[in-house]
């Protein structure tokens, strides 16, 4: 039990307030998409119809990337990352430091996208801000991501506002315990029967008292994630470093030693691969090779935890002989709290620590604390409504953002899924976004009732989750169930499914409110009549 003083308790309830509603319906955007974004690689693969199940590293790619290293001009020899794209196709980029038109730091390079069988696809020249934007096939995967991480706002910028929404969380979440006088009490509390203000009140106490831990997990590493390096690189780089995040970034990521420039082949990057999987039981999801064709380079293989562990690992390799040297943290060179905290950041944020339970437990938490934003607002504004009527269009507008994003969300799957045979999947993806954000807004002005408005779009976004199935199928031609299941890839129909359930649900939610409908529109079209 938490116990406060009377006006500490009401400072507390309006501090609890202000920080929800003053930042509420951003926090919300960024806290369901996050939610979504949790299977976004999930979601990617049943979009695009997936069905490749062997990771590029577990198959030949040395012989590849020697060929690329040819096709690719010395000066860009600096450096190479490898990474998975599209169905388990592979990604390399050739690259060195370069400072952008603005001054800043950046990598420029020669980008190849290789398909799953080693042909390369496409190839792409330029700095990281030009090459690795969204393609055709993962659109719609990188449009959730992209709008949870910095809600489609220029960087700095949209990563500045997303760390602050994190801070405004984190205050909801403290001043929400606080004022719990019965915080074991009220994770039981559901006055089913009550007056509808006091059974929305319990619902939205139990799922944010029972999703605090989360709260405070997911506001907290949030927060480092959009401050990491918009603030905290360039002020660290800036004490230690007299402004040079390049000598920052290779003394808290790199491997130092000593220099060693002589031009040497690079080992067998297939030993690599092939030993680092042994070693960590997966294949990697990223190598990063410092110091390409050089006697000093050397390969980090970087993996997911290991089962029953939370810290990723990573994997260092002497690049010229491929010889294992050691387990290296994921900052620093030796191992330490901090760097065990920062390596931890990214598996308790995104939940993928543990599979697909861990990611099921997550996407839960999420959902629970979208409700708890969404209702948290409002009830303030019902809390309000009898004693400042101008707050009418504020209950409007919650009901705009909390239905209308969700209807833009599966708005911009259909989209995908239609335009992806046409190849442009990039442009439609977003712009079915926008158009039916525009849709949700002007029902928003038009509706005569906020009732009505809440039907529409609800039926709207059950609807279009009912046909997402059949577009899969037969608009973009996705697999069946039964290939599906037969590669390797039940997600594919247990997103159907899902989505297919979820769209059923909500239509009959709807069809149940029709009988409310009908009886409060019934009374208005008799005095209109009289």
């Amino acid at each position: 039990m938490i116990h406060l003083k009377k006006d500490e308790t009401k400072a507390m309830v309006a501090v609890h307030g202000w920080s929800g509603i003053l930042l509420g319906l951003l926090l919300y955007a960024v806290v369901l998409t996050g939610t979504a974004a949790v299977f976004a690689h999930e979601i990617g693969a049943w979009s695009a119809g997936h069905v490749a199940t062997k990771s590029s590293f577990e198959q030949p790619i040395d012989a590849t990337i020697r060929r690329l290293t040819e096709q690719t001009p010395t000066e860009y020899h600096e450096a190479v990352n490898l990474f998975e794209i599209g169905d388990h196709g592979l990604g390399v980029f050739f690259h060195r430091h370069e400072t952008g038109a603005d001054g800043a730091p950046t990598e420029g390079g020669y980008y190849f996208q290789l398909d799953n069988k080693g042909r390369l696809l496409r190839t792409v020249v330029g700095n990281v801000d030009d090459i690795f934007g969204p393609r055709n096939d993962d659109a719609l995967s990188h449009f959730l991501v992209d709008t949870h991480v910095r809600l489609h706002v220029p960087n700095p910028w949209g990563l500045l506002l997303t760390g602050i929404l994190g801070l405004a969380m984190l205050v909801a979440a403290i001043s929400g315990l606080l004022i719990h006088r019965h915080l074991f009490k009220d994770i039981f509390t559901l006055r089913r029967r009550a007056s509808p203000v006091l059974v929305n009140r319990d619902k939205h106490s139990v799922a944010g008292t029972w999703s605090l831990p989360f709260a405070f997990v997911l506001a907290f590493t949030g927060s480092f994630f959009s401050f990491f390096g918009t603030i905290g690189v360039p002020v660290v780089a800036m004490a230690a470093f007299s402004g040079d995040v390049e000598a920052l970034s290779d003394a808290v990521f790199g491997n130092p030693g000593p220099a060693d420039p002589r031009p040497v082949a690079i080992g067998n990057l297939d030993r690599i691969t092939a030993d680092a999987i042994r070693r960590s039981g997966e294949a990697p999801t990223f190598l990063a090779i410092e110091n390409f064709g050089r006697g000093d380079a050397t390969v980090t293989s970087y993996h997911n935890p290991r089962s029953g562990d939370v810290e990723p690992i990573a994997l260092l390799y002497k690049g010229a002989t491929a010889e294992f040297v050691r387990e290296k943290p994921n900052v620093g060179t030796r191992p330490s709290a901090g760097g065990t905290l920062v390596g931890i950041m990214g598996p308790l944020h995104f939940g993928n620590f543990a599979g697909m339970l861990s990611k099921a437990i997550w996407f839960g938490l999420g959902f629970a604390m979208s409700y708890v934003t969404y209702t948290g607002m409002r009830l303030w504004v019902v809390r309000r409504r009898q004693d400042a009527r101008s707050l009418a269009w504020l209950e409007r507008t919650l009901t705009v953002v909390g239905f209308g994003l969700p209807f833009g969300l599966v708005a911009s799957a259909a989209a995908f899924l239609i335009a992806m045979p046409f190849d442009a999947a990039v442009f439609w993806t977003p712009t079915a976004f926008l158009i039916a954000s525009a849709a949700a807004i002007l029902a928003g002005i038009f509706a005569r009732e906020n009732d009505r408005l809440t039907w529409l779009l609800k039926a709207g976004t059950g609807a279009i989750m009912l046909t997402l199935p059949l577009l899969r199928l037969f608009a973009a031609g996705g697999p069946g169930w039964a290939e599906a299941v037969a590669v390797g890839q039940p997600i594919i129909a247990g997103l159907d499914l899902a989505f297919a359930v979820a769209g059923a649900w909500l239509i009959h939610n709807c069809w149940k409110a029709l009988p409310r409908e009908r009886a409060v529109t019934a009374p208005t079209l008799d005095m209109v009549q009289a």
